[in-house]
């Protein structure tokens, strides 16, 4: 049986993307498979591009105002491509002490072992990375609202530290997204997320996304994508874009309801501590008015008195998932200090304010009303722990 397909007879066109699974796609000459290779005018290879890796990026694109952007199978694969498009041997790279935790261990032990030298600063202090620029420093890694004690960086700061000395600044957007922050504007260079947070949202779907202002800079990270294998797979395109479609709803429901539990918590009787950048008692709360605007975001942390036993207590009885993930539809809990910190010291838990009782909520679209009796159980039985 020949596999040589033709197109069906025209019987309309589809409402939902197809899904297209295809790993190689054929041509009918020579001439025209050149074609495609030199004026990228179809597809080849699944590796080197597909169509729902291409309406998916389209579609990212459009909500970061950029075009060119680049889909890759995780969010770490979209870090790595933004350092690797700017960064080679003898060079020298800048990423923020709050970065997500193997954010941190790519800058900290895998460059290096490329020959690109690394320091880290603190994000909320653009002098701190200005006292450690070099001659040879090419990029900045940086996220606007960090994971998770939601400290707000000196995005102004740092953007005017890296036009002064041509230096590449990165954003992760994925915290803040393109609704509550638009990081181009602010002065970005190449803006990243992990797409299987909040734009994806359902948590069925392992992607990243990564564009640069400069056109030149969008060729070479969709040439690193290929040669690097970080291609995405057609099917966790085709649920993202599913996801990517109630995005805006989702987040506008959900940023509610975590200013909502933000002022909750801060009235519950054994929660110490809150943090919620849309709230005035927040130590970045000014800095983030002036770059956020309204958009407090979707995450809330809290602390609460006692210890492991207290924290196992609260977690147990808690309504919501305790799971080391964000951005779902669904509110879900986690507890940095045995996920997403759990390779640091205690001693450095402590320097960034993360303790044993320390719990982030990655806040979803239910009914608040749900969410708030449940917290109010969960944080009375840490109270009777």
């Amino acid at each position: 049986m020949t596999r040589r397909l033709r197109p069906a007879p025209f019987a309309g066109h589809p409402l939902v993307s197809p899904l297209q699974a295809s790993v190689v796609y054929t041509a009918d000459t020579p001439s025209e498979l050149d074609a495609m290779y030199v004026e990228r005018s179809g597809y080849t290879y699944s590796r080197e591009g597909h169509p729902n890796a291409a309406t998916l990026a389209r579609m990212i694109d459009t909500l970061e105002g950029v075009e060119g952007g680049v889909v890759t199978g995780s969010g770490m694969g979209a870090v790595a491509l933004a350092l690797l498009a700017r960064l080679g041997a003898g060079d020298h790279a800048l990423g923020s002490t709050q970065l997500y935790g193997r954010s941190l261990r790519l800058m900290v032990e895998e460059l290096p072992r490329l020959g690109i030298a690394t320091d880290l600063f603190d994000p909320t202090d653009a002098a701190s990375a200005a006292a450690l620029i070099r001659p040879e420093t090419r990029a900045m890694l940086v996220e606007v609202v960090s994971n998770p004690t939601l400290r707000v960086a000196d995005i102004a700061g740092l953007a005017a530290l890296c036009r002064d000395h041509a230096v590449a600044l990165i954003i992760d957007n994925t915290f803040t997204t393109p609704r509550g922050f638009a990081a181009f504007d602010h002065g970005a260079d190449i803006v990243l997320h992990s797409v299987t947070k909040l734009l994806s949202g359902h948590s069925d779907a392992m992607l990243g996304w990564v564009a640069a202002r400069e056109p030149e800079v969008n060729a070479r990270l969709d040439v690193l994508s290929a040669t690097w294998g970080t291609t995405p797979a057609p099917f966790d395109c085709w649920m993202a874009e599913r996801g990517l479609l109630s995005f805006p709803l989702r987040h506008e429901r959900a940023e509610a309801n975590a200013a909502a539990l933000a002022q909750a918590l801060a009235e519950m009787e054994g929660v110490t501590r809150v943090l919620y950048p849309g709230r005035a008692d927040h130590p970045d709360h000014a800095r983030a008015e002036a770059l956020l605007g309204s958009h407090g975001g979707t995450m809330v942390s809290f602390e609460i008195a006692g210890g492991r036993a207290e924290a196992d207590a609260l977690a147990k009885a808690a309504p919501m998932p305790f799971a080391p993930t964000l951005g779902d539809i669904a509110t879900t809990l986690s507890h940095p200090a045995t996920s997403s910190h759990r390779a640091l010291s205690v001693e450095g838990r402590a320097a960034l304010g993360i303790s044993e009782g320390f719990f982030r909520l990655s806040v979803g679209v239910e009914p608040v009303a749900e969410l708030l009796t449940g917290l109010e159980r969960a944080v009375a039985a840490a109270r009777q722990a």
